[in-house]
């Protein structure tokens, strides 16, 4: 099984909307793979390249120069994942070396738009979320400190 790949089930049998269903069993329904899904596009290196290629093609050198922190391994696994799941496409161009492209298919740039509306959101809220970080953390050293 390639690294990364879930053991969830394969598809989705269908649409259907789900009402009143238990928000917590999104991902056990039988056939779907939402999650699989989810755990591709959502991850850290998918996010980034995503974002890297918006409008633009880049080659395997320049994303790799782009994304601080990613190894060559992650980076090669990562884009096959996203060429696989028609999120990227990959082209080759026949020249000595060769050189290789990557950009967003139209399926990758309408996840980029919502990847987007994640940032905005993040940029919105982080003086909230780092109030509530410093308060979670007083709070938590307050514990420590009346535990001893």
């Amino acid at each position: 099984m390639e690294e990364g790949t879930s053991k969830s089930p394969s598809n989705c049998e269908s649409t259907v909307d789900y009402g009143d269903a238990d928000p917590f069993q999104w991902d056990t329904r039988e056939g779907c793979e939402v999650r699989q899904i989810l755990d591709r596009v959502a991850d850290k290196w998918s996010l980034l390249v995503i974002a890297l290629l918006e409008n633009r093609r880049l080659r395997f050198t320049e994303l790799r120069r782009e994304i601080d922190g990613v190894s060559q391994r992650m980076l090669t696994v990562t884009l096959r994942q996203l060429e696989r799941d028609g999120l990227v496409k990959r082209t080759v161009h026949p020249v000595v070396p060769p050189r290789v492209e990557y950009e967003l298919t139209p399926l990758g740039g309408t996840l980029h738009a919502t990847i987007r509306s994640l940032v905005t959101w993040t940029e919105q809220h982080q003086q909230e979320i780092a109030a509530a970080r410093a308060a979670y953390d007083r709070r938590e050293a307050a514990a420590v400190q009346d535990s001893r």
